[in-house]
């Protein structure tokens, strides 16, 4: 293994191929795109791979500011104990990353498994987390170390070290590397095709131009991040009571049968677009709305990447950390002793989700039309 540079030789190291690993999820991929950003400004000359979910990749596909996508297809190598020839097709992965002859990777992710990528695709230097789980800081020699109170100068309170939000705990990768001036920015390579799709779509639901558009994406990955499907039905009610306001029901195929469910109770059914698009599509429709309400969720991300006023409904989480970015004003929650808990799993709370189940209608709504004002 070859040993670590010091921190004025990495800053100054002209590296010229590059491995970014960030392969989940949605919000992540996300969170980390100003990294590539910052990247493409330091080293303009050198070749940028990312390595990404085989199912995240079209979000990503024509970026300017990338040479290749690495596709890693974590479900097919996740049956590996169960499958000798799903082991090959893994070491030839392995291989054919070791053949690309990189000279630095950074891993966002912060696992196990994209530590030993880092490691097993050959670049001598490696940068992570210092606090990164499961045992992945043994896989790099350049580890970040950066603290709130580094990065925003003395705090009152240590505890505010925790509300780092992760767009600025990855940027903070900057400083070792030498592009911290580099301004945060996010690009989501939508292509004009992707637009005209979005809007030929919707032209087919119904929607007329001249209404103005709300998307609402109901779904999150947590099931404690969810508001109750009644309460999202009366809300479109009251958003759709005039005649200049449109909402669309977004998610994935897994989310079908929720904004079947919302849509049904609804007086005035919005349009449903649940399991009709792919991502890129999901994204150029967050793009033509003029609002978005949503969890804190990818498709929040997403939403707040391309500069579209959100409405994010928060509960157990935490909105310094993982809410819109410098957005402090586009979230709604309650203000309870319990949150931000970070529990999951509706079983594991003891207060019967207080943080969702309490949460009007009428706040949501009246952000809503605030939002819509602003444009």
């Amino acid at each position: 293994m070859r040993s670590a540079l010091s921190e004025s030789d990495l800053r100054s190291r002209e590296f010229q191929r590059i491995l970014l690993i960030k392969p989940s999820s949605l919000g992540d991929v996300v969170h980390a795109l100003p990294v590539l950003h910052g990247l493409r400004r330091r080293y303009p000359n050198a070749r940028i791979d990312w390595l990404i979910s085989s199912s995240l990749a079209p979000l990503l596909e024509g970026h300017p500011d990338l040479n290749e996508l690495v596709l890693f297809d974590r479900r097919r190598y996740g049956r590996m104990a169960y499958s000798p020839m799903v082991v090959a097709d893994f070491v030839r992965f392995i291989h054919r990353l070791r053949m690309r002859r990189y000279d630095l990777a950074i891993d966002l992710q912060g696992l196990f498994r994209t530590g030993f990528l880092a490691r097993a695709g050959g670049a001598p230097i490696r940068i992570g987390f210092a606090n990164a789980r499961e045992g992945a800081p043994l896989f790099y020699n350049h580890r970040v170390r950066r603290t709130a109170r580094e990065q925003f100068g003395e705090r009152s309170w240590a505890s505010e070290i925790l509300d780092i939000h992760a767009v600025d705990r990855n940027y903070s990768v900057a400083r070792l590397l030498g592009f911290e001036d580099v301004p945060i920015e996010f690009h989501i390579p939508l292509s004009d095709d992707d637009r005209a799709s979005a809007r030929w779509l919707l032209r087919q639901e119904g929607w007329e131009y001249r209404e103005r558009l709300v998307a609402v994406v109901p779904g999150a990955r947590w099931e404690t991040k969810v508001w109750l499907p009644q309460r999202f039905a009366a809300t479109i009610d009251e958003l759709q009571s005039g005649h200049d306001v449109r909402c669309v029901l977004l998610g994935g195929p897994d989310e079908t049968a929720r904004c079947e469910q919302i849509a049904a109770a609804c007086r005035n059914a919005p349009i449903n677009l649940a399991g009709q698009t792919s991502l890129r599509t999901m994204a150029a429709v967050l793009a033509k709305a003029d609002a978005v309400l949503c969890h804190d969720s990818g498709a929040m991300h997403v939403a707040v990447a391309l500069d579209r006023r959100v409405v994010c409904l928060v509960g157990p989480t935490n909105p310094a950390r993982t809410g819109p970015y410098r957005r402090p004003n586009d979230v709604v929650r309650l203000d309870l002793d319990c949150a931000p808990c970070y529990l999951r799993k509706l079983s594991q709370c003891r207060f019967d989700h207080r943080c969702m189940k309490e949460l009007a209608v009428t706040p949501v709504v009246e952000a809503v039309r605030r939002s819509l004002q602003r444009q």
